[in-house]
């Protein structure tokens, strides 16, 4: 009864009138330690997102550096604003109870609209085209305030992201080590990896720019869960959101997207990008990306209880096992991880 007290106190502070009476609903959550809860019924609604007052502001994944001063969610949200991207409203944030009221998106998620299938080609497009402009106007205009400019996928977070799946999707998951020589083929080319990854020019990168972090409210796209922006390789939203691990896509549809993106790159002012040296960086990118997330879903099962995430995993290693088909130099070690992770077998 506390909380609701005080969501609601929250609420009536963020629009300057009590609600005394407005029912309070909590929502399904994400993997992180936030809890989010709605305030009356829409179209008469707010969401509060609830922080532990313990928690720190740094990333709950890998990152170098001291925590930052402000929170990364209010931080990374001024900026995508500034740049005309569709985001959350804030109404209010009272840091020392750790709530913020947020204007309530209601329930449709990008995957949510693409049930059905028939809008899929037009919600895509829009979405790899938000992306290509959003792209466009980061690397135009960098901002040393924003914390997605102080940190970035360097070759130590592609290999530690890597080995994360080594720890949890390959040992956890088989009940089984490599052998010393395994372990340090795997070392070599898991470093390999991540120094290619690392050598491409960054920008601004979501970094889970996926079907559920992206809400449809009135006909328009509204991009969530940024805080842990960072700078990053063009392609890396695009693996998020076309490899995504929960609504899978076909390799047709998705090189149309990839042209699609491209096209609207340069249509926004960017420059003319090569498709095919930019779709095998894709394919790469798609195999260190799809490894890590099966291997986190597999650690926030074991490490947080909560087993949401394990129904995905088929869908990653199956993106992971397509990759490996395009990138053929990289046979070794798709059998290497084989004898632990039979689903990536040819």
């Amino acid at each position: 009864m506390e909380l609701e007290a005080a969501l609601r106190d929250q609420v009536g502070k963020a629009i300057g009138r009590p609600v005394p009476n407005a029912p309070i609903k909590k929502l399904k959550g994400d993997a992180s330690n936030r809890s989010y809860y709605r305030v009356g019924t829409p179209p008469e609604s707010w969401v509060v997102m609830v922080m532990p007052l313990d928690a720190t502001k740094k990333s709950e994944e890998a990152t170098k550096g001291e925590p930052p001063k402000e929170l990364p969610f209010v931080n990374v949200h001024r900026y995508l604003e500034k740049l005309g991207v569709r985001v959350p409203r804030i109404l209010r944030y009272d840091e020392p109870a750790g709530m913020m009221v947020l204007e309530d998106l209601t329930d449709l998620t990008f995957e949510a609209a693409l049930e059905g299938g028939k809008h899929r080609e037009a919600l895509y497009g829009r979405a790899v085209e938000l992306l290509a402009r959003l792209r466009v106007q980061a690397e135009r205009q960098p901002d040393s305030e924003c914390l997605a400019f102080t940190r970035a996928f360097d070759e130590d977070l592609y290999d530690w992201e890597l080995h994360h799946f080594r720890e949890w999707g390959l040992e956890a998951w088989s009940g089984k080590k490599p052998t010393d020589a395994e372990r340090a083929e795997l070392d070599r080319t898991f470093r390999e990896i991540a120094r290619t990854l690392a050598a491409a020019p960054r920008g601004f990168t979501h970094r889970d720019y996926q079907s559920r972090n992206i809400m449809v409210k009135d006909g328009e796209l509204v991009v969530i869960d940024f805080q842990d922006a960072l700078q990053g390789p063009r392609q890396y939203d695009l693996v998020a959101l076309l490899r995504d691990s929960y609504v899978e896509l076909d390799r047709d549809f998705v090189d149309t997207m990839l042209d699609r993106y491209i096209d609207a790159f340069a249509a926004a002012g960017g420059e003319k990008i090569e498709r095919g040296p930019f779709k095998d960086f894709f394919d790469l990118l798609t195999i260190q990306r799809k490894l890590k997330d099966a291997g986190r879903f597999e650690f926030i099962n074991r490490v947080k209880g909560n087993p949401g995430f394990l129904v995905s995993i088929p869908a990653s290693l199956r993106y992971v096992k397509a990759a490996f088909a395009r990138r053929r130099e990289l046979r070794k070690l798709q059998d290497l991880i084989s004898r632990y992770v039979p689903e990536l077998s040819e």
